[in-house]
């Protein structure tokens, strides 16, 4: 539980209770994204906004099984193996209703916004309608990057990757790799480019064909350019890389305003595409994973208890190229 900026705390707290049409989810895994870190540090913009608030409990990217269910669930449920959406919308809005959830005017957002308790737990309750099952061939640790996944699965189908197409890829974190492993499934030549060449190894591995850790040579022309890091000059730099008439997608986002030239977007004939959420990639992530075309493991390292959680909300990482921490509430 994070009680302040800078602290956090593991509590006992009572027992989850399913709603009528809810479940209770016992977590076996659950990841730490930056949005968790920012919530720890106090400078989520959703703190100032007042969308988000103190006490709060984090945790979005998680896998676990149905332990119990409310009375109008779907009896198939119980027991199941389950990850669920982030996004949870009204359900009857016109958004919500030509499947565009994540953009309802009454969202909220699991272990971020409007107090709804996320994952980092043992258990925890969410709508049944918010679950995806996940077949037998996804374990756990891949269950868990489903909902990364979703998004990153998201930004490379915008960049409309194929044979005969190369893809440059900004930043090397979690959603970058990804993106990178679903545009090299598809079938295109992806470059991934990033200051550490810490992850050059990792990349490589999940389908990149070549690594950069500086800008890629002027003689790779780019059909597009996925920018998935936080610095606030990637916007303009992926501009500047994309070829006449291709496309730039921007799936990261900086803690300070970016700027992107837009006579240059207009005279290169260029497609921007901004992703939000992943909950339209779910689905698609989950079969790419199940079908072994993406192998997402090892970006995730072996699995740490909940003690630990304050010191990683804090900044510290276990050794290890892998970008994204996980806990597993059992342990």
């Amino acid at each position: 539980m994070i009680s302040a900026p800078g602290q956090a705390t593991v509590e006992d707290v009572p027992e989850p209770v399913p709603g009528a049409d809810d479940v209770v989810v016992e977590i076996h895994r659950v990841g730490v994204c930056g949005t968790d870190l920012e919530l720890f540090r106090g400078d989520m913009a959703y703190l100032a906004t007042g969308r988000s608030w103190y006490p709060l409990r984090p945790g979005h990217e998680w896998a676990g099984r149905v332990a119990s269910i409310g009375e109008r669930v779907d009896p198939t449920w119980r027991g199941a193996r389950v990850m669920g959406d982030t996004m949870l919308g009204c359900g009857h809005c016109d958004r919500c209703l030509s499947g565009r959830k994540h953009l309802c005017p009454d969202l909220v957002e699991v272990g971020i916004s409007l107090g709804f308790a996320g994952a980092l737990a043992e258990r925890i309750v969410v709508p049944a309608a918010s679950l995806h099952r996940l077949p037998d061939t996804i374990d756990d640790t891949a269950a868990a990057l489903v909902e990364p996944g979703g998004n990153a699965w998201r930004a490379a189908d915008a960049a409309q990757p194929g044979p005969n197409t190369r893809i440059l890829v900004l930043g090397a974190g979690t959603i970058g790799l990804l993106a990178t492993a679903f545009a090299a499934a598809a079938g295109a030549e992806v470059h991934v480019a990033a200051r550490s060449s810490a992850r050059s190894v990792l990349a490589k591995g999940i389908g990149a064909a070549a690594f950069w850790q500086a800008d890629p040579p002027s003689e790779f022309p780019f059909d597009a350019v996925i920018d998935a890091t936080n610095d606030a000059s990637s916007p303009m730099a992926a501009l500047d890389r994309v070829r006449p008439g291709g496309r730039v997608v921007y799936i990261g986002l900086s803690g300070t305003p970016s700027l992107i030239e837009t006579r240059r977007l207009v005279l290169k004939d260029v497609t921007a595409v901004g992703i939000l959420s992943g909950s339209p990639g779910i689905g698609p992530a989950i079969e790419q994973y199940a079908s072994g075309a993406v192998d997402p493991r090892p970006l995730a390292g072996p699995p740490l208890p909940l003690a630990r959680a304050s010191d990683v909300l804090g900044g510290w990482r276990p050794g290890g190229p892998a970008p994204k921490v996980h806990f597993d509430p059992r342990l």
